[in-house]
């Protein structure tokens, strides 16, 4: 009667994975993930569905052969993403769809966009141009809502402004505000193909990320994404950045998502698997504290299990 705090079926978005192959293949860093075909991800979608979960963040791991230096592959028609974004509108109509909006997918270099002629920096305003027509592609691909992950400056007004003028003004823009160039993000990287190979150097997004010690930055970010239209913002990883949350949450009426990253989700597993912490107590109690930081929504890889969790509470408790 007194909880101040619960996390809600309704609450979670569940990321996933696609690729080209016909079979699906484990990530390795993060336990109970999957790279899925797109017959397979239509029947997750279908069952995360009728668990109760409102949405899906669908990412596409692209064959190293059709990447380039500046991610042409995003916009082909017969872009993966946009295949699987059409079937799973299809099979689930009434599953909200949320498609990412940046390059690393498809850039043979890993960044978020194209390159500077001396390789040393992404081109911001030649990235924007190409995020506006993808996410107009996204959109009428079957996307939802579209995400823009890139972290280019100004780029979530230009998107409106592409949405608006190809007929999809009631498309939302998700935009990943507070994303900060962060260490949580390896295993994604793994499984979408975008890590850097074997000894070479890692790959720093720190130009156009936000400085993990920066919070007043972060703040900025969300008022300008507010001011160039989002309709929804996010922080970016979330457990490790709760007092960004909170404060964002101060400063905004707009709903906010916190994405519980990769990195997150694969500490819990390795931990839990060392016998150093209590898987199921752990996972939830990391959800628990995001959304008691202020997130309305959270895109956490544990959707699924929590989702069948709180539905086996609800059968145990009217029993």
């Amino acid at each position: 009667m007194t909880r101040e705090t619960r996390v809600a079926v309704e609450d979670l978005v569940y990321p996933l994975f696609v690729h080209g192959a016909d079979r699906n293949e484990p990530v390795a860093s993060m336990p109970g993930v999957e790279r899925r075909t797109i017959a397979d991800l239509v029947r997750e979608c279908r069952e995360a569905r009728d668990l109760g979960i409102p949405a899906a963040a669908i990412f596409p791991v692209i064959d190293p052969s059709r990447k380039d230096a500046r991610g042409t592959h995003a916009l082909d028609a017969g872009n993966l993403l946009f295949c699987a974004l059409g079937e799973v509108k299809s099979a689930v109509p009434d599953l909200v769809l949320i498609a990412d909006v940046a390059l690393d997918p498809y850039t043979d270099h890993g960044h978020d966009g194209v390159l500077t002629p001396d390789g040393r920096d992404v081109d911001n305003d030649a990235t924007v141009e190409i995020l506006c027509d993808l996410a107009v592609r996204e959109a009428q691909a079957g996307a939802d809502i579209v995400a823009p992950s890139d972290m280019m400056d100004g780029r979530v007004g230009a998107i409106r402004s592409a949405l608006d003028a190809a007929g999809l003004g009631n498309t939302p823009i998700m935009a990943y505000a507070a994303k900060f160039a962060s260490a949580y993000y390896g295993p994604f990287r793994d499984a979408v193909g975008s890590r850097r190979p074997e000894g070479a150097p890692p790959i720093s997004k720190a130009t156009y990320q936000l400085d993990p010690a920066n919070l007043r930055e972060a703040l900025r970010e969300v008022e300008q994404d507010e001011r160039e239209g989002a309709d929804m913002v996010m922080v970016k990883p979330a457990g490790p950045y709760l007092d960004v949350i909170r404060a964002v949450r101060e400063r905004t009426d707009l709903p906010l998502a916190a994405y519980q990253v990769s990195g997150e989700y694969a500490q819990i597993h390795a931990a839990a698997a060392a016998g150093w912490l209590d898987y199921a107590p752990c996972r939830d109690e990391s959800l628990l504290a995001i959304k008691r930081a202020g997130a309305d929504m959270i895109l956490t890889y544990f959707a699924r299990e929590v989702a069948e969790s709180l539905r086996s509470r609800v059968r145990g408790g009217a029993a």
